[in-house]
């Protein structure tokens, strides 16, 4: 498993692979091969853009959720966690150490279409005996982005 090219990956999907074979001292091919073979082993899940939604006129709401679940025997919390995350209005689950079980992210239109999805959808969920929501005012990074600044190209210029 190449984490190096991992790495590379995660911070710019986008990056060739005549560049990554650059950087990483492989030719273009043996780059193409362990990305195909990571992505057939499930390591690579998928390519995602990070949005800063602030910079749109549509309206966009995040909230994460604290979910509190009594795990039924044998299933543990993933029986919770698998109804949850069928939800579209649900962007992450993630099962967490201390005071609560599941961390949900959720989006939505408005502060109300949230309240509402976590008032008749998840707080009704067997096994889930409470929950907490926590609305997001400002993100300043995501996925290892960081969304401050002007939107200027950080790659910089350069004159030939």
């Amino acid at each position: 498993m190449n984490i190096k090219l991992l790495k590379l990956l995660s911070r710019d999907s986008r990056t060739s692979p005549a560049d990554l074979a650059v950087m990483l001292g492989m030719s273009e091919d043996e780059v193409l091969c362990e990305i195909r073979e990571m992505e057939n082993a499930g390591v690579i899940r998928g390519y995602k853009a990070v949005i800063d939604w602030d910079r749109l006129d549509s309206a966009y709401v995040s909230a994460i959720i604290e979910l509190k679940v009594t795990p039924k025997a044998g299933l543990g919390f993933e029986d919770v966690a698998a109804k949850v995350m069928k939800y579209p209005e649900v962007e992450s689950v993630y099962l967490m150490s201390g005071v609560y079980d599941l961390n949900v992210v959720v989006k939505g239109k408005t502060f109300q279409e949230v309240a509402k999805f976590v008032a008749k959808e998840l707080s009704t969920i067997e096994s889930v005996t409470s929950t907490a929501t926590h609305f997001v005012l400002r993100r300043y990074k995501e996925m290892d982005v960081e969304l401050l600044g002007t939107g200027k190209d950080e790659r910089g210029s350069y004159l030939l």
